[in-house]
């Protein structure tokens, strides 16, 4: 696995893994978070959300783990993912695919497409994600093998 002190150079950028064992500051984290919440555009959560899931991939909550690939460009985010392992091999996809950004200045120009195969070759076992039928990310998926075999349907309860 790789550091801050030691990264990974993929295209023009330097990529961070973050996980159990590499764990990110919680400078780095807030900047990580507020860089989701920013780049998600219409397709993300509140921030407080985007926090705990990347607390689940470094098992800063009680989790099964996972992982957050951070891309920087001269320092600054230009994309993230966030992945977390479900502990239901074998019946449920083992990771999901929970939140995945490009800076908009960077759309277009490959740094998403590779923190997907980046995401794709660092998981153990299948992986699910949810996307919205508008969002364009869904023909990038595609692409690289994702398809929608189910109908995803969900039951919201009040809160109490």
């Amino acid at each position: 696995m790789q550091t801050e002190q030691n990264p990974i150079y993929m295209m023009n950028f330097q990529l961070s893994v973050f996980n159990a064992v590499l764990k990110p500051g919680i400078n780095d984290k807030n900047a990580l978070a507020d860089f989701l919440f920013e780049h998600l555009d219409q397709f993300g959560d509140k921030k407080e959300d985007i926090m705990k899931a990347i607390d689940f991939s470094v098992k800063d909550r009680a989790s099964f783990g996972g992982f957050t690939l951070v891309a920087k460009d001269n320092g600054s985010i230009i994309g993230a993912v966030v992945v977390n392992q479900t502990g239901m091999e074998g019946y449920i996809p083992e990771n999901i695919l929970v939140y995945i950004a490009t800076h908009r200045n960077y759309r277009g120009k490959g740094v998403g497409k590779s923190l997907m195969q980046e995401a794709i070759n660092m998981a153990h076992g299948d992986i699910a994600l949810h996307v919205e039928p508008d969002n364009p990310a869904r023909y990038l998926y595609q692409k690289l093998g994702f398809d929608n075999k189910y109908l995803e349907m969900r039951l919201k309860k009040e809160a109490v």
